[in-house]
């Protein structure tokens, strides 16, 4: 039930990702793409010590369902906002978008047993990424039936149907508390959980990738007469539930530092494919990634003191944010609105990835454990 509460979560809020490069054009600030994926990230990565935090103390569930709440209202709202407001109800989207997984997370790992960490891991990643595949590939498809505020409309329905299914979950940390103000006072144990680290570090550097895809891929589509925006994170979807049918438990036997440098291998590959694509057959073949992420979140349940999975989920998550975050904003620099300058885009990220290998390689002749 929690997977499926991801499944609608992450549904809600791709959903609406391919139409907002054409929304912010007609409100008059095409050349501020870069700034729709950036300020939610900001959003989601200054709200994840405190939903980390919250978490530990009142409750895996509250912490839920206010991402699921305010994702809810926010994107009823933005039918009617101009530019700023726009940019205000992004900001404000990021925010549910850093409170709803970083609790689901942390409940996950309250109930997987260590030894299955990897292919638990995988199934709860699935979800995740079927969410994006789904609420891309069907974006097109709502906006030209009922029109762009109606696949807003839908986008609300879906975060609270998420709602529904956590109702009857039973909460797992075992000692909640009554929400008090000063749960809201960070400290910098509260922000970072340092055990994680190693993780945060692999993150990031995958993550500047994603940043670069959730900006461009569009855009790409429609240089190579693709009309439907959501191509790519269709086809992402269908090869992320083959590779992790395969490959969800291959942390659990190899461990979780060398499935991870072949994940990033595959996403190197993946960010050169699509960065010199020049038709529909390559450029769909680079949406084949999807190993790394369950194997991170594994290797971050592995790493956590149990009293802390709330801050060490959080962790993970502002390396997600800060990373997808440094990604999209690239994008500002080395991206043109041509397809000339797709190259250069492209390999920014995969640069990134190998950072993430060397360091890796590094920490397996440091280290010889992993936990």
């Amino acid at each position: 039930m929690i997977s499926l509460a991801l499944f609608f979560f992450m549904v809600s809020f791709n959903i609406i990702l391919p139409e907002l490069n054409d929304y912010i054009s007609e409100l008059g600030g095409g050349e501020l793409k870069g700034l729709i994926i950036t300020l939610f990230s900001i959003s989601a990565a200054l709200s994840r010590p405190f939903s980390g935090k919250l978490s530990d103390k009142i409750g895996r569930k509250k912490v839920m369902y206010l991402g699921l709440f305010v994702g809810a209202l926010v994107s009823l709202i933005y039918p009617i906002a101009g530019l700023f407001a726009f940019f205000i109800l992004r900001f404000l989207h990021g925010l549910a978008a850093g409170f709803f997984p970083t609790g689901a997370t942390a409940m996950v790992t309250d109930l997987l047993p260590k030894e299955q960490r990897g292919i638990g891991m995988g199934i709860w990643g699935t979800f995740s990424s079927v969410g994006i595949g789904f609420g891309q590939i069907f974006a097109r498809y709502i906006t030209s039936t009922i029109g762009l505020t109606g696949l807003f409309f839908v986008s609300s329905i879906l975060a609270l149907i998420a709602a529904l299914m956590i109702i009857n979950i039973q909460e797992t940390l075992p000692r909640t508390e009554k929400y008090k103000p000063e749960h809201l006072k960070l400290k910098l144990q509260d922000i970072f959980e340092p055990n994680v680290m190693p993780a945060a570090v692999v993150m990031f550097g995958q993550a500047i990738s994603s940043g670069i895809v959730f900006v461009i891929t569009a855009d790409i589509s429609g240089f190579l007469g693709i009309e439907n925006k959501g191509w790519f994170f269709g086809f992402y979807m269908i090869s992320t539930l083959f590779i992790r049918i395969f490959a969800s438990g291959l942390s659990d036997k190899i461990g979780r530092r060398k499935t991870l440098i072949l994940g990033l291998i595959f996403m190197v590959i993946s960010m050169f494919t699509l960065g010199f694509s020049t038709d529909v057959s390559s450029y769909t073949a680079g949406s084949a990634t999807g190993i790394s992420s369950p194997t991170l979140f594994a290797w971050t349940a592995d790493l956590s003191a149990v009293e802390r999975r709330g801050v060490g989920a959080g962790t993970l998550f502002i390396a997600l944010e800060v990373g997808i975050m440094f990604g999209s904003l690239s994008t500002i620099f080395t991206y043109n609105n041509h397809l000339d300058s797709v190259p250069l885009v492209f390999s920014v990220g995969a640069s990134f990835s190998v950072f993430a290998i060397i360091y890796l390689i590094w920490h397996l002749t440091k280290y010889k454990t992993e936990s």
